[in-house]
């Protein structure tokens, strides 16, 4: 039997791909009718935790509050996306007994990479001292010690990415193994 919600948290530093699986993995979801919710980080800190700055207690609080919706979303049946740096370890692990039905992808690429990647400029303005605590350049990114899945994007085409999600929500039973074989 299909379990219902889950939240699949995609944690990495910015630019390291996070948002294009995300993407990628709600596509070939919402093609198989699941019920599904993208609660990016970028469009979460423009609406829901716009006051918040860049400290890490703001940090946390502002990925607390991105967990309260994924738990509600989850206990409601639904499977949440969740692209957001989360630099911490501590609070996504906070998060994950918290929700429980709860998988963690570390979307994982080398800095050097990210940097090259880095579409908005953020890095470079943080490397000249524009922005101050950027993650990766002044402030720490504590990787998952044991993420449920890891997407290496320095080295794995999108579709693996997305296959290694798919595939261990199937194994987990958030998914139905007919569906994610349409998918894959």
């Amino acid at each position: 039997m299909e379990k219902s919600g889950v939240t699949v948290w995609f944690t990495g530093l910015s630019g390291a791909g996070k948002t294009t699986i995300t993407r990628a993995v709600a596509e070939a979801l919402q093609s198989q009718g699941s019920n599904l919710e993208i609660l990016d980080g970028d469009v979460v800190r423009e609406n829901l935790t716009k006051g918040l700055g860049f400290s890490k207690a703001d940090r946390d609080e502002n990925v607390r509050r991105i967990g309260f919706v994924s738990h509600l979303l989850t206990r409601n049946g639904v499977i949440v996306l969740v692209s957001a740096i989360s630099p911490y370890r501590e609070i996504r692990e906070e998060l994950k007994q918290k929700i429980g039905d709860f998988v963690e992808v570390y979307v994982n690429a080398p800095l050097a990479v990210c940097e090259d990647r880095d579409v908005k400029g953020l890095y470079k303005r943080a490397r000249s001292g524009e922005i101050k605590s950027f993650t990766g350049i002044d402030d720490p990114y504590e990787p998952p010690l044991n993420p449920t899945v890891e997407c290496r994007t320095d080295i794995e085409e999108l579709s693996e990415s997305v296959s290694k999600v798919l595939n261990k929500l199937e194994e987990l039973g958030y998914l139905s193994k007919n569906k994610v074989a349409q998918e894959v």
